[in-house]
């Protein structure tokens, strides 16, 4: 792709370092900033570049905030006896959009993956445990994708809560196995939280498969 401005090609380069963003695509984009008007531009970049310098991590549940404590911690009209763990902050959003849960979550950041070198201590998990033993937690909500790694982080994890007066139960199958959470539809999300099972009935069930 040949450009007569390296300010176009820069910015058509900067562009395509996002994932599933091509060339082409770029180009599109960058020729759309061009025909709007400076001051939107403007705007464009500033809320990009505060985002990145701003943003914050929630100090209870990892989430993304703009202060401390994210909004959803922070409001007392949530149902605080219950956390859902997730594995990524789009995990948060997809259950979010469901408008079916009201209570906490805890980002665990990832899932165990020897394979990659992901092991516990590249995770969560040790503010988790902290939150369920000293916030008045009565259910964890296990809302990993249902993939041979988030299996393998669920049972760990339910190990690792054994000690505490938690009841630990994992969203229904209404998640294909192998599916990432993220792309569920809302209806068959949503169904999935509320079905959801103790982790003991789980455990059996994947046994038997």
């Amino acid at each position: 792709m040949i450009f007569s401005s390296k300010l176009i090609e820069d910015a058509v380069q900067e562009f395509s370092r996002l994932p599933g963003i091509g060339k082409k695509t770029a180009l599109r984009m960058v020729l759309q900033l061009m025909r709007m008007e400076k001051e939107q531009v403007d705007g464009f970049t500033e809320a990009i570049s505060r985002m990145r310098h701003e943003l914050k991590f929630c100090k209870e549940c990892h989430n993304v905030a703009d202060t401390e404590v994210c909004i959803i911690c922070a409001n007392r009209s949530r149902n605080r006896t219950q956390v859902c763990l997730v594995e990524t902050i789009r995990d948060v959003i997809a259950i979010e959009s469901t408008q079916q849960y009201n209570g906490l979550y805890h980002v665990l950041g990832g899932i165990l993956s020897p394979l990659d070198g992901i092991g516990p201590e590249h995770l969560n998990i040790a503010t988790l445990h902290k939150r369920a033993a000293e916030k008045g937690i009565e259910e964890v909500i296990m809302a990993l994708s249902p993939t041979i790694e988030g299996d393998t982080t669920v049972y760990y994890i339910a190990r690792q809560l054994q000690d505490l007066p938690v009841t630990i139960t994992t969203i229904a199958r209404g998640i294909a196995f192998g599916g990432e959470l993220e792309y569920a539809d809302e209806m068959t999300l949503a169904r999935s939280i509320a079905k959801r099972l103790p982790i003991e009935s789980y455990v059996n069930v994947q046994g038997k498969n």
